[in-house]
């Protein structure tokens, strides 16, 4: 028989000081105890690593699509990832939620010296300076890229490497350089589909990708928001081909295992293809 819990109230907006995050806390211990949830108790670091990034792209999605209740909601399963992982370093007698806590606050006031501090500055721009400043002063001694996530998107990480590397002088002088060393890789990755070796294709796809990731840099663009942005456009034009086949061939051809497959003529498919990219001008 559970016990049973109880729930905060909702605060007034001027009245919030975060004083129901120990709630949250009390409600993770309340999980992982003996006579908790059996699935919390048997979660790691590991196993809620998919949990961490799910809850974090969903939080972006919520931003993106301005929806001020999802945002509010997931938010909250980001803040119960934080809490989760801290509570598991407390069983293992690493650390706690507090000493997070702890850890976050002083590294903000000890890089905003502008507020907490005798610093003068002239704005945002000097702000971002003095923060890497500060920040290069804290990890002296560490490479330049490794403070760049290994487990960032591919394409985001890439352009994060790329950027730290031109800070030091590592870099095309313009965008013109960037451009030629785009062609030269697909030359390279066009050679390498001609002998059919896999991993030589591999090797110069990526290296096109990177050159194409350094163009977007020095051209003042995002590659995973360009590239965000072309899936969509993709997915919303497929959607119109997939909405003509039901009308026009009632779905579908269905494979011997039931599943979608080929049938409907390529060029018939393009056609509708083309009718969704009329309809977005």
């Amino acid at each position: 028989m559970g016990r049973p819990f109880d729930i905060p109230e909702t605060l007034p907006l001027d009245e919030q000081r975060g004083q129901t995050f120990p709630k949250l806390v009390e409600l993770m211990q309340r999980l992982l105890a003996t006579d908790g949830c059996p699935w919390d108790r048997e979660q790691d670091y590991a196993s809620l690593r998919r949990y961490v990034l799910e809850e974090a792209c969903e939080v972006i999605d919520a931003i993106d699509a301005g929806d001020r209740e999802h945002l509010r909601e997931e938010l909250g399963d980001l803040a119960l990832q934080v809490v989760f992982l801290a509570e598991l370093a407390r069983r293992d007698r690493w650390f706690g939620p507090d000493d997070v806590v702890q850890a976050i606050v002083e590294k903000l006031v000890r890089r905003h010296p502008h507020v907490f501090g005798d610093l003068d500055v002239s704005g945002a721009e000097e702000v971002l300076r003095n923060w890497e400043t500060i920040k290069a002063n804290e990890k002296a001694g560490r490479a330049l890229l490794d403070g760049v996530p290994r487990s960032l998107p591919a394409l985001q990480r890439a352009q994060r490497m790329s950027d730290k590397a031109s800070r030091v002088g590592f870099d095309w002088p313009d965008g013109r350089g960037s451009r030629q060393k785009v062609s030269e890789e697909i030359r390279e990755l066009d050679e390498a589909v001609a002998s059919g070796d896999k991993e030589r294709i591999e090797h110069e796809l990526g290296d096109v990708l990177f050159a194409l990731v350094n163009l977007a840099r020095h051209s003042g663009i995002d590659a995973e928001t360009a590239l965000r942005k072309t899936a969509d456009r993709f997915k919303s034009r497929f959607s119109h081909v997939e909405q003509q086949v039901r009308r026009l061939h009632g779905g579908w051809p269905q494979g011997p295992d039931g599943k979608p497959s080929g049938g409907i003529a390529l060029a018939e498919l393009d056609g509708y293809w083309e009718e969704a990219k009329r309809a977005e001008r």
